[in-house]
């Protein structure tokens, strides 16, 4: 019998929460996996999963075992890296996941740099805006912004990116230069929509140290902030753009930054910044090759998003 075979067939199972799910996350067959399970409970001699033709849950048993066996395939993986030489590069898969505008706004430019650091990497990147299993996934960091958390995961804030309130300036010439955020209810904003939920991304704005939301007007709404940033250039309105995604179009001169200057009737109001969290399941999650990716990823960033920890 191969014991860690069964128990990591387990594993899988738990995670995807059923054996088809962990039978495709090894690549094996479910008559396999579910024979791996069965031998595995024969060998402890308890039920590990209860198990009908329709539905699959742990034994009390079952949940006491896989709270002590969920860590042995990474502290294995450790254990290796632990008696090989200093020298040896990060190795083997590495799972990234990004909502879509920042993996390929800023992730994208910088990989090849990074792959071309570390060879014996085989790197993935995940761009969407849903919500991301890591277990379940087999991803081994994901970059977030603060309402994409979740409860469990292990997160370090790596950047801190301004946003940019803009518009092209025959939205403006049209509409009317917004003196204020106040004024944002007055004129068509474009809004972005999550995926997961369907709530707005609601304008974050800082005055006298008091933050305050804008209140919109007349909307268009999109759940991709690549199709909203298209719908400003064509002068649809006024988007909230992160740096990375609005620079480029303010150079070429097809958007324009607002509130970027001091009202003299009013104080002046800037826009609340998008921290950037870069996420691991567990402390058991933090190998060598996730380490190196942190730290390539955080030196780059710092240097146009400086960042205080929190």
């Amino acid at each position: 019998m191969n014991l860690l075979g069964s128990i990591k067939s387990f594993i899988k199972v738990v995670e995807a929460g059923s054996i088809a799910g962990g039978a495709r996350s090894l690549g094996l067959s479910a008559a396999a996996v579910s024979q791996n399970i069965a031998r595995l409970e024969s060998h402890l001699d308890v039920r590990l999963l209860s198990r009908t033709t329709r539905s699959m849950a742990l034994t009390p048993s079952g949940t006491l075992y896989y709270e002590k066996v969920k860590h042995i395939e990474r502290d294995l993986e450790l254990a290796q890296l632990a008696v090989t030489t200093p020298e040896c590069e990060p190795r083997g898969r590495l799972c990234i996941a990004s909502s879509s505008a920042f993996g390929r706004h800023v992730l994208a430019p910088l990989i090849p740099a990074f792959s071309a650091r570390y060879p014996q990497l085989s790197i993935e990147l995940i761009t969407n805006d849903r919500r991301v299993n890591h277990a379940q996934e087999g991803v081994d960091v994901s970059i977030r912004i603060k309402p994409q958390l979740e409860d469990g995961l292990l997160a370090r804030r790596i950047a801190r990116v301004p946003f940019i309130c803009c518009a092209s300036s025959e939205y403006l010439a049209q509409a009317g230069w917004p003196a204020a955020p106040e004024q944002l209810a007055e004129h068509r904003c474009l809004v972005f929509r999550y995926p997961v939920d369907g709530r707005f991304l609601r304008w974050g704005f800082v005055r006298d140290e008091l933050r305050f939301d804008a209140e919109f007007g007349n909307v268009l709404i999109s759940d991709d902030i690549d199709v909203l940033t298209q719908m400003a250039v064509n002068h649809g309105g006024i988007a909230r753009l992160a740096e990375f995604v609005a620079r480029p179009f303010i150079e070429r001169g097809q958007l324009v930054p607002l509130f970027e200057y001091t009202q003299p009737t009013r104080p002046y109001a800037h826009t609340e910044p998008m921290d950037i969290y870069l996420c691991v399941a567990d402390r058991f999650a933090m190998t060598p090759k996730v380490r190196v990716f942190m730290d390539y990823l955080q030196s780059n960033l710092t240097q146009a998003w400086p960042c205080e920890q929190a």
